[in-house]
């Protein structure tokens, strides 16, 4: 691009801009981010601020938007929001000093993966940047969450790349031109190929870490390494700095955790509704964490539910101890002191990055000083070998870090540092005296002033100071013949003179001088403050980490103490028993929630659940994949005893949607769903099937329920949850082993349904679909005729499958005799007749309606015969 006819100010704007092509360039002019051209257009209509001109340049007016300086984090949270990317432009040359154009540099890049500010960040959950690279159906996935510092590591499938992007709970992802996965809420960046090299990746990393190679931190595989380099370079070029908080690298595996796919996720409702709300959803059912970095741990644990038994017992054994201190007045008391804890893990990252606020100094002070407390709390439970282990880090966190912040931030600080007043007094002699000089100027004007009126004789003279016009002597102009030879004309007022003495100009001089060398020094001595805090990155990390968990388990042991929740046990085979069994979310919804019990072991592998709609098929099976989550979270469980075997997935195939963007009707979506359970399930999963093979057919979708319940029984072999409306499945009970039916309760009272919500042994004997259509409001003529039909398919049934052999290869007849008498139709009804033969398109809309009129009158006077 030919620059050369654009202002210098424009030039220098161009070529930043042309830089970063696809963010927006916050342009730093004095007190203003500036945006312009197309950034402005497209800043003005995402922010809703107000589109103008700056002058000329090239022979063309240039379209501006502008943000405050000081109110730009709220306008940087909107559109990281909005998945907008920014590159910050600041001035890096002294207006007063610069010759022509001060220099300007981007200094930071922010990104929705790579926001660490508070303002920029929800409280209660991180964003996590990923990186993917793709080779012959594997995926390596690099995972960074910036504002904590933790780098993480692994290899999957491609088929479960999504699921694993909904478990990670992405921001943003970066990738390769070609290999975008679909977009679920996170942010995609394509970057170049070379971001992906693996040598540059070896070197960039080992270079980081200090390391000769990365074997010290796992098994990395290339893919991995690929991933990670190229994230790695991503961030640094974002900030602009080094990452001293990003001090390991952790390379996990998926068999770590209990598998639960994206469509799982979304169903079960962990920590969104299906409609996309918070609440009411698992989360927000055991959410009382006392502080941020609880609830974010809370939202990481459920979303990776444990293997790992020896970590699980250690949870529950910690949970034990929290609420047999006092009847339960353990967990009260350390959630307790816990509300005086800040975010520690956010207020590190900042640290580390040079970006930490003096809140975020106050904050970590606060939690620091309450150590002690949390200390001796936790000294008489240390049964728990967990609660042990993170007493220790408590205990043992170094003293002179405490000292530091108690000795260099004011008890009061300013939000900002360019405020002042950050610096706590006597932490710096010469911060001190610089301040002494400047919280002595009232008294030196105020001797000055008696000291000017005696010399001069006006009573009324005044020494006073504003920032425009500095220190001045005001007289009136009554008094202006005893102006001694000495006072300098400053300025001219209506009614009085101001002046400036020798001795005045000198204290002026020295008094603004000690205010802009308190503020330098004071921000220097910050980063002296903010420097020593680096070199305890470690142990500050440990301590929120540890924080987090207590705040997590006193969490648990509350819930269980509240919500009358039980330890569940484990054994090694599969099993299921849950007696009293209950969900945790919807039990919390209503006035009443009815237990139930739940029996599957390897004789009674798959529970057929029949009853009628609304009667409670799926709250109960959900409850059952809740529960298992939760034990495998290391919680309670809402049950009154539980006993579960290994699990490795749980999976989900509830509900109808489509997915039209891709060109899935319903049923390909219940199918595809379908589908993946019966390729991926093995005898250690759960499954919940609910209502498959309703987008089809009849016959169609029997036969494919039959057949995939038999293949999960005798193929995957796993435990199963299957409701259905196919009364004709339930024979499946006398044909394969390890079935066994059960229904949800209701009784019939006046044409009203009762939903008793218990779960029975046995099948259902109706579905009483009819009524849940009256309690939905459908209009009583529809009803009637709906039941009329009903009674007559009822009675009519034609050729029918014998229930004994129905999934037989063959079907067995009826009788001749009964063929027969089905055959002998009776009369069409006269108004039948005469509806067959309309042809509606010809009609216009009054003889629609005069038509309507007469078949009903034709029907009142001639009814159709019963049956």
């Amino acid at each position: 691009m030919d620059l050369s006819a654009h202002t210098p100010v424009m030039r220098q704007y161009l070529a930043l801009k042309a830089q970063h092509p696809e963010r927006l360039v916050f342009y730093r002019m004095g007190d203003f981010y500036e945006l312009f051209y197309e950034d402005a257009e497209k800043a003005a209509r995402l922010l809703d601020i107000s589109l103008t001109r700056r002058g000329m340049s090239a022979g063309q007016p240039i379209p501006m938007a502008g943000v405050p300086y000081h109110a730009a984090e709220g306008y940087l949270a909107r559109l990281v929001e909005l998945g907008e990317s920014v590159a910050i432009c600041e001035q890096v040359g002294d207006p007063a000093t610069s010759k022509g154009l001060v220099e300007r540099q981007v200094m930071r890049i922010v990104t929705p993966g790579t926001v660490t500010e508070a303002a920029l960040l929800p409280d209660h959950r991180d964003a996590p940047l990923v990186a993917l690279a793709q080779r012959a159906g594997q995926v390596g996935v690099a995972v960074l969450t910036l504002s904590s510092g933790r780098f993480r590591v692994l290899e999957v499938p491609l088929p479960d790349l999504m699921s694993e992007l909904e478990r990670i709970q992405a921001r943003e992802v970066l990738c390769q031109s070609g290999e975008e996965p679909a977009t679920r809420g996170w942010v995609v960046q394509v970057l170049p190929a070379w971001h992906f090299d693996e040598n540059r990746a070896l070197r960039d990393l080992t270079q980081h870490f200090g390391v000769h190679d990365l074997a010290g931190f796992g098994s990395v595989s290339p893919l991995m390494l690929q991933a990670a380099g190229a994230l790695f370079h991503y961030v640094q070029q974002a900030q602009g700095m080094h990452l001293p908080h990003i001090d390991r690298l952790e390379v996990q595996q998926t068999k770590d955790w209990v598998h639960l796919d994206e469509v799982t996720r979304r169903n079960l409702e962990i920590t969104e509704t299906l409609r996309g709300s918070v609440a009411p959803t698992l989360y927000s059912s055991l959410d009382t964490c006392r502080n941020s970095m609880g609830r974010r741990l809370l939202r990481h644990w459920l979303h990776h539910p444990l293997r790992d038994l020896n970590v699980i017992r250690a949870r529950q054994e910690g949970i034990r101890q929290l609420i047999g201190r006092g009847d339960g007045h353990g967990a009260q008391q350390l959630q307790n002191l816990l509300k005086t804890t800040g975010d520690v893990e956010r207020g590190v990252g900042r640290i580390a990055l040079g970006s930490a606020r003096p809140r975020d100094l106050v904050a970590l002070r606060e939690t620091l000083q309450g150590l002690p407390d949390l200390g001796t709390l936790l000294q008489d439970l240390t049964d728990s070998a967990r609660l042990r282990e993170l007493y220790d880090v408590l205990h043992h966190f170094p003293v002179e870090v405490v000292t530091l912040l108690q000795h260099s931030i004011a008890s009061e600080p300013a939000n900002l540092i360019r405020e002042g007043g950050v610096i706590a007094p006597g932490f710096d002699a010469e911060l001190d005296e610089l301040r002494s000089i400047q919280n002595d100027c009232g008294a030196f004007l105020q001797a000055l002033e008696q000291q000017e009126r005696a010399r001069t004789g006006i009573p009324t003279l005044k020494v006073e100071y504003n920032r425009v016009q500095g220190f001045y002597i005001e007289v009136t102009h009554v008094h202006r013949e005893r102006i001694p030879d000495n006072y300098q004309r400053r300025q001219t007022l209506k009614n009085a003179e101001r002046y400036l003495t020798p001795e005045l100009k000198a204290f002026e001089e020295r008094a603004l001088a000690a205010g802009e060398r308190a503020l330098a020094r004071e921000k220097w001595l910050y980063q002296q403050v903010l420097e020593t805090l680096r070199r305890f990155l470690k142990e500050l990390k440990m301590l929120a980490l540890a924080i987090a968990e207590l705040d997590v388990l006193a969490c648990f042991a509350e819930r269980a103490v509240a919500l009358n929740l039980a330890a569940p046990e484990f054994c090694g085979e599969l099993r299921m028993e849950i007696e009293g069994g209950r969900h945790l979310v919807v039990e919390q919804q209503v006035d009443r929630f009815v237990p139930n019990d739940t029996h599957l072991h390897e004789g009674r592998r798959l529970l057929l659940i029949t009853g009628p709609n609304m009667g409670g098929k799926s709250t109960y099976m959900r409850q059952i994949a809740l529960i298992a989550l939760l034990a495998h979270t290391g919680s309670f469980v809402p049950a009154r005893r539980a006993l579960l075997g290994p699990l490795d997935q749980i999976f989900t195939r509830i509900g109808a949607g489509d997915d039209l963007a891709s060109g899935r009707s319903t049923f390909l979506v219940e199918m595809s769903e379908a589908a993946y359970i019966l390729h991926h399930a093995t005898p250690a999963s759960l499954v919940l099937v609910d209502e498959i093979g309703r987008g089809t057919s009849t016959f169609d979708g029997l036969a494919l329920a039959h057949a995939i319940a038999r293949h999960l029984l005798e193929k995957n072999r796993c435990a199963c949850l299957f409701a259905t409306h196919y009364f004709e499945l339930t024979h499946l009970e006398r044909e394969v082993a390890g079935v066994a039916n059960v229904h949800l309760d209701a009784v019939e009272h006046r044409d009203r349904i009762v939903f008793l919500h218990a779960l029975e042994e046995g099948a259902a004997s109706r579905s009483y679909g009819l009524q849940v259509a009256a309690l939905a409001g459908i209009p009583r003529p529809v009803l009637r005729w709906a039941r009329e039909l009903l009674a007559r398919l009822e009675q009519q049934p034609g050729l029918r499958p014998a229930q004994d052999d129905l999934f037989q290869r063959e079907w067995k007849p009826l009788p001749e005799e009964e063929q027969e008498e089905n055959l002998r139709k009776p009369e069409p009804h006269p108004a039948m007749v005469r509806l067959a033969a309309l042809e509606p398109d010809r009609l216009t809309p009054r003889e629609a309606l005069e038509t309507l009129y007469a078949l009903v009158a034709q029907v009142q006077s001639n009814p159709p015969p019963e049956g």
